[in-house]
């Protein structure tokens, strides 16, 4: 994998790995013939390294995609088929192939808290990657801060979210965490005022339209059939819903995220 220049002597020893950290942070590896293409192909996305397997027999694809890194100065490494499935993490869908490529608006839970980011949303336990996707074009497009995204319970970052967010990945301010309880202590930790606000069905949630949009908050989505979880609702400050007609109980996950995206254009 490719790393930025780094001078590893005293002091500069600690800031080299904080300065990998930082950028390994931003660093997505996807995977597939087709997404790996299409990424090479695009100018707008920074591609830094193509893994292929020594396995793969000659394919047309596999030709253009070595051809477009070569012209790109990206690197090139050829690896046995376990290695890459390290790499990819999807030995069944990588089809020997995974380019690493840089998420250049994602941020670090830290750099989130120093730099006081106000409207933060929170996927606790969103497993299905087109609705990441949606949710992901959508907070980007819309008035939110920072989409943070733990590794643990949510769909990854594969080809299915990058497709049905069409694009909007490759400049969405998203920042990666481990699990959502974890991000919330961090964030109280932090003391800067974020109320912690759990989108809910109970019946003893307060009407989400009510709120004040302009305060510091961290508006939390859960999963498509269960919600937010309990161990999440647990330590949120409150509870909101949005309220429904016609016997509508819930609304999918990415279209409640649209209703907070773009509450501040239609609230005094």
């Amino acid at each position: 994998m490719y790393f930025p220049p780094f001078i590893n002597i005293g002091y500069e020893t600690i800031m080299t790995y904080e300065k990998k950290k930082a950028f390994f942070d931003k660093v997505l590896t996807i995977y597939g013939r087709k997404p790996v293409q299409e990424a090479l192909n695009n100018d707008q996305i920074r591609c830094f390294k193509l893994h292929l397997a020594d396995s793969n027999k000659p394919a047309k694809i596999l030709n253009e995609c070595i051809q477009i890194a070569e012209q790109k100065g990206v690197e090139i490494q050829i690896l046995n088929k376990k290695q890459l499935s390290f790499i990819s993490k999807n030995a069944k869908q990588d089809q020997g192939i995974a380019l690493d490529i840089l998420l250049e608006e994602s941020l670090s839970l830290e750099e989130v808290l120093q730099q006081k980011k106000k409207r933060l949303l929170l996927l606790d336990n969103v497993t299905n990657p087109q609705n990441i996707g949606m949710i992901i074009r959508t907070a980007t497009a819309g008035d939110i801060d920072a989409i943070l995204i733990p590794e643990k319970g949510c769909a990854e970052l594969g080809p299915l979210v990058i497709k049905s967010s069409v694009g909007a990945i490759f400049h969405a301010p998203i920042v990666r965490v481990k699990q959502a309880a974890g991000a919330i202590e961090a964030i109280k930790a932090a003391g800067i005022g974020h109320k912690i606000t759990a989108l809910a069905l109970s019946h003893d949630s307060q009407n989400y339209f009510s709120l004040k949009q302009d305060e510091p908050r961290v508006f939390i989505v859960g999963n498509e059939s269960e919600g937010v979880s309990q161990k999440v609702l647990s330590i949120s400050d409150e509870k909101v819903m949005i309220p429904m007609n016609n016997q509508v109980e819930s609304l999918n996950v990415a279209t409640s995220v649209a209703l907070i995206a773009f509450a501040t254009h239609f609230t005094p």
